[in-house]
């Protein structure tokens, strides 16, 4: 592997920002210090005007495959991650078939390692029939990210509505329980309402976040929260979409301690129900984007650390797919490429720092998820990091988007930053427009 020295760039790592020559010697930081002086071969990167973060951790995306690749593969979309500045994902199980084995899960660890840019891990899948299988991953605690449950709506088998799995799970996995938390029950009373109301072929996507509203989420989150605080289990919520759902979580402790984490997605700070006017089901999503008001919550949990992590919940779908009635499209955005963009334009809005965006994108998913050696600028821990700059624009058109789908919302729209360089694992993996795809990314580990 080739070695690198980039010179004179803003590090940005554990809350400061401090110009730095940082040494990448094959897969790792070898020194962080101003001015180094190196007597083997490298290249040189120049750095200065620019910013040196840790690589982001998405902590929930669906990359489709097995079985769902005429919308993505972990190929395509873990090559668009890496173009974003994303060098660790951790993927969903509502694959086909879904990852209710650990031989189907050990299949998709088998396709990453062949083809995925970007550092990965997979969830195990639960469903209301297949506890011992999930226990099983117990196991496997330091391979395995996670298990993940379903409490709403689902594809194919994966919704988990029997309290005695939930009991089991909650009770017997050592692993953090990540949740997709709505209330079935709530969504379906809802659907019913609202089709007698204007008739079932008069629903628009304007009518997403009344169905699968605020309460469905709150009351689905108070179930979760409720199975591990009696089993002090280790549960992690992902995609908080209400400012009500805030008041279940605590910012008293260090992340470290905490056994009840909470994530948002960067869809759900930049859009609001007010949009659907504009984008239609392209931003149909759930948990469903609602009114402004839950936006404006859910950036003052995100400041004052009640929210944990900034993930995308990336899930795309193909265009011809979305453009079908909104009872037919199917939910989901198309997101990791933009993400880091999305919020280096709230930077320059002045809505949150940059090093406040590295903690929540970088080191606060390798805190949560206890992941070895990752998400933070520091010697010894492998280089996984992204160049940015904040002077260059990146206009978004269907030339720069990488995703399998083909297709963005945010086309036609420039983002206020651009990412230059975006190494994994030591490997310069994207520069430029340009991707480097000689060296595959690793399989994360984890300190359990």
């Amino acid at each position: 592997m080739q070695n690198y020295l980039i010179r004179n760039i803003s590090v940005v790592n554990e809350g400061q920002t401090t110009v730095q020559d940082v040494y990448i010697r094959n897969d790792r930081i070898e020194r962080i210090a101003p001015q180094l002086q190196i007597t083997e071969q490298y290249t040189e990167i120049n750095g200065e005007g620019k910013h040196l973060l840790p690589g982001v951790i998405d902590d929930q995306v669906h990359f489709r495959e097995p079985g769902l690749t005429h919308k993505a593969s972990i190929y395509t979309e873990a090559r668009a991650a890496v173009a974003g500045g994303t060098t660790s994902f951790m993927e969903m199980p509502n694959t086909n078939p879904a990852a209710l084995t650990q031989q189907l899960l050990e299949d998709k660890y088998i396709i990453a390692s062949q083809h995925s840019l970007a550092n990965y891990s997979f969830f195990m899948g639960v469903a209301n029939d297949n506890t011992e299988e999930v226990l099983r991953t117990n196991e496997k605690k330091d391979r395995i990210c996670g298990v993940k449950i379903f409490m709403g709506s689902s594809t194919g088998n994966m919704l988990v509505d029997n309290f005695i799995t939930l009991e089991r799970i909650f009770s017997g996995s050592e692993l953090l329980i990540a949740t997709h938390c709505e209330e079935e029950k709530i969504i379906k009373a809802n659907m019913e309402k609202y089709k007698q109301e204007v008739g079932a072929d008069n629903l628009t996507v304007a009518y997403h976040p009344l169905i699968r509203n605020e309460e469905a989420c709150f009351e689905s989150s108070l179930v979760a929260i409720q199975f591990a605080k009696k089993h002090n289990s280790r549960l992690h919520i992902l995609h908080i979409s209400t400012e009500k759902e805030l008041q279940l979580f605590s910012n008293m402790l260090p992340l470290a301690e905490k056994r009840i984490t909470a994530e948002v997605c960067v869809h759900h700070l930049y859009f609001t129900a007010d949009d659907y006017a504009r984008y239609g089901n392209l931003i149909k999503c759930n948990p469903a984007i609602k009114a402004e008001h839950n936006k404006h919550g859910l950036w003052k949990g995100l400041l004052d650390d009640r929210l944990d992590i900034i993930a995308t919940d990336h899930a795309p779908h193909t265009w011809e797919e979305k453009q079908q009635p909104y009872l037919q499209a199917p939910s989901g955005v198309p997101l990791v490429q933009h993400s880091l963009l999305m919020m280096l334009e709230h930077v320059a809005l002045g809505n949150i720092s940059i090093e406040k965006t590295v903690e929540k994108m970088s080191h606060a998913p390798a805190i949560c998820f206890q992941i070895k050696d990752r998400g933070y600028l520091r010697e010894g821990y492998f280089a996984d990091c992204v160049i940015v700059d904040l002077q260059q624009a990146t206009m978004v058109d269907k030339s720069n988007v990488y995703y399998k789908c083909g297709w963005s919302p945010f086309e036609e729209h420039t983002f206020p930053a651009a990412v230059t360089h975006t190494f994994v694992n030591g490997h310069l993996a994207y520069e430029n427009g340009t991707f480097h795809e000689s060296v595959k990314g690793q399989r994360l580990l984890f300190n359990r």
